[in-house]
């Protein structure tokens, strides 16, 4: 049976949460592999609004298993906060609805704290975190003194993991100006929530690889997007996590032998949140325009998104670091009534044409975008449900750039709502 990695293949945003939750009728398993509650998700399920952050979106399916995998990084009061509020939805959370990776490493509250206080006396350039412990949390995990989920089963290991961690953040701190942690409240928070997380912990790669053996059709939601990767993004605005299918294998305890198919989520034009280079970048009326009709607001945050065209030099490389084999374009139609509409093909960088964004940020600065002009459309393309209801230069848009970013369009979302999606490919199909 087919097992689907979905990635965001540009900064985040892209509508992730209504294509994983459309997918997650074909799949018997949801799993998030990476990030954190950073990222914010939202459906829109008949008419009711969902919006989640730790959470896999099959959650709002019932018969689906849902898991919280060893790469992302926990914040327990935040996931119970969480589930109490989904549970108030009407959506039933339990040990056999969700489970959490033993090993995943948790946020805690001197994380967020430290992650502030570092953006905020940050003289030289401000990375644009949203400040809730992400980045210190991993710092942690890749240190080798995070508190993992098992940790809160044994007092006496809690305790050893608490006083490791506190030789480093004590010392951070200090140089920070900051007020030194105290243990003893420290442990006390942490054996409070333990109880309301235990139950969900689980040796996630055994269950995911019984399910795999089992057959069952396993899906792999990624957070953020491609060029947030701590790799392969525009560093160092970007995530502390790898954001590329790749990560799904390493961030459950799944082979990469499991994945037979990469859906990169695609918005059809460019959006991004907090600092960083964005070559499209609008400023103009157009920008407004697609930031007012796209209501381009983050999920998470609240932060107003920086809008511009679609970038197809970008999207290329993206879909090149995570495999992609066929991508869902999003909100096509925040486009329509756009008189001409552009697409990025390449760079200008001091008079040297390029076809990829460079590495090196100097260069990234001074990257001018490349446009190719193409006549819009003035129907109405929401709420279309087959290639027969879009007007004839929205296919046309659509078919240009399948052609400039070298891979096909598998799915097209047109509003919000779960069934305005027009399958070409079915991820799915064996």
């Amino acid at each position: 049976m087919a097992n689907v990695v979905v990635v965001g293949a540009q900064w985040g945003d892209e509508g992730k949460g209504k294509i994983v939750d459309w997918l997650s009728e074909r799949a018997d398993v949801v799993v998030r592999f990476q990030g954190g509650h950073n990222a914010g998700h939202t459906l829109v399920i008949d008419g009711k609004v969902y919006k989640l952050h730790a959470l896999p979106s099959g959650v709002v399916r019932g018969g689906k298993l849902s898991v919280i995998g060893n790469g992302v990084v926990l914040d327990p009061w935040h996931l119970v906060k969480e589930i109490e509020t989904v549970r108030e939805q009407g959506v039933e959370i339990s040990p056999e609805t969700l489970m959490i990776a033993e090993n995943t490493p948790l946020i805690l509250p001197i994380h967020g704290e430290l992650d502030r206080g570092r953006e905020n006396q940050n003289s030289v350039a401000k990375i644009g975190t949203t400040g809730r412990g992400i980045g210190p949390a991993y710092e942690d995990k890749v240190g080798r003194r995070a508190i993992r989920v098992a940790d809160l089963a044994d007092d006496a290991t809690l305790v050893t993991r608490v006083d490791r961690l506190l030789v480093h953040h004590n010392a951070l701190r200090a140089g920070l100006g900051l007020e030194q942690i105290d243990a003893e409240a420290l442990l006390a928070q942490l054996r409070e929530i333990a109880p309301q997380i235990l139950p969900y912990a689980a040796p996630v790669w055994k269950v995911m690889n019984e399910k795999r053996k089992a057959g069952k059709r396993i899906l792999f939601e990624g957070a953020q997007g491609a060029l947030l990767d701590i790799d392969f993004g525009t560093y160092p605005f970007v995530t502390s996590s790898n954001v590329i299918a790749g990560q799904a294998a390493t961030g459950t305890g799944i082979g990469p032998g499991a994945i037979d198919f990469v859906l990169g989520i695609v918005k059809a034009y460019t959006t991004r949140v907090g600092e960083g280079p964005f070559p499209t970048e609008l400023h103009d009326e157009d920008g407004e325009r697609l930031g007012t009709r796209g209501h381009e607001f983050g999920t998470t945050t609240g932060r107003k998104r920086r809008c511009g065209w679609f970038d197809a030099a970008l999207l290329r490389q993206t879909c090149a670091t995570s495999g992609v084999n066929g991508i869902a374009l999003t909100k096509l139609d925040v486009l329509d009534g756009f008189e001409t509409l552009k697409i990025c093909v390449g760079y200008d960088l001091d008079g040297q044409r390029l076809d990829y964004l460079p590495t090196a940020a100097d260069q990234q600065a001074r990257c001018t975008p490349i446009y190719e002009e193409m006549p819009g459309w003035s129907d109405s393309t929401e709420g279309a449900r087959s290639w027969a209801d879009l007007p004839a230069n929205a296919i046309k848009y659509v078919r240009r750039v399948e052609e400039l970013i070298e891979c096909p369009v598998a799915l097209l979302s047109t509003s919000p709502e779960r069934e305005d999606t027009i399958l070409v490919t079915d991820p799915f199909a064996d």
